[in-house]
């Protein structure tokens, strides 16, 4: 939930345009504008939609396979309407839903995203309890605690998640939560090489900044580790896909990210 100072702020791209005729086709526009195709040579077909969603931005992600339109969706955290739509358009069917960490701005949609799909809702152990304190996270915000769903598939460090021609690697990462993980994609994930590697860090790693430590079950010692040991391990050219914000690389932040030089 939330993110450091220095983070910049994604705008809110589909408010305000069901009044005239004019207005609906640049909503139109606009929502199409969520859509991000990956920027890979390689594959240039893969399937890359972010729609941030929410008071508070977040991320959401669909990573789709356009030749068997198998997909996950990672942190349907608000407007699982936008999110169903995008999925249509592109006439996906969801394999899986996960959840990076359970703050609520990324798992405020899973319940709903669930009941319309059937997708398996997967999230760490250690969130658990997180997710179930949603009452406890609504109120903090002032807002009304969203519907809670089953946990499908307990995910654990090492894990790895297939669908249509991909597949991904799951790395527990503790910090931001107790039950925080980024999903990476290797070069050759699954049968499809990809030109570069790509996470999908959550709130663990931002473009100039990482995630805050100051609310539940948050440790700045542990996200420090999990930087370090874990996501700095990555090859350089990785393209990480935070929680909020923009994308950005390993190496882009090992050199230049003041959080990781103190």
């Amino acid at each position: 939930m939330g993110w450091q100072k220095s983070h910049r702020h994604i705008e809110d791209k589909n408010c305000g345009f069901r009044k005239r005729p004019v207005q609906e086709a640049n909503a139109i526009l606009l929502e199409m504008s969520d859509t991000l195709r990956t920027p890979d040579a390689a594959n240039p077909d893969m399937i890359y939609i972010k729609i941030p969603v929410g008071m508070l931005q977040c991320n959401c992600s669909i990573i789709g396979d356009p030749k068997t339109h198998e997909a996950i969706v990672v942190d349907p955290g608000d407007e699982v309407e936008r999110i169903l739509s995008l999925l249509g358009r592109y006439k996906l069917s969801v394999k899986a839903i996960i959840s990076t960490h359970a703050h609520i701005d990324h798992v405020g949609g899973l319940a709903k995203l669930h009941q319309y799909t059937g997708a398996p809702v997967m999230m760490h152990n250690d969130d658990l309890p997180l997710y179930n304190a949603m009452e406890v996270q609504a109120s903090f915000l002032g807002m009304r605690p969203p519907e809670l769903t089953t946990v499908d598939q307990l995910l654990k460090d090492g894990d790895s998640l297939e669908w249509g021609g991909y597949h991904a690697d799951v790395m527990h990462t503790p910090g931001h939560t107790p039950g925080s993980v980024c999903l990476f994609l290797p070069k050759e994930a699954g049968t499809i090489k990809l030109s570069q590697p790509q996470l999908f860090a959550g709130d663990t790693l931002f473009a100039g900044s990482i995630g805050r430590t100051d609310l539940w079950g948050g440790s700045f010692e542990e996200i420090m580790q999990s930087l370090t040991q874990k996501v700095l391990q990555l090859p350089d050219d990785t393209l990480v896909y935070p929680g909020h914000g923009e994308i950005t690389t390993i190496g882009r932040e090992r050199a230049s990210n003041p959080f990781l030089h103190q």
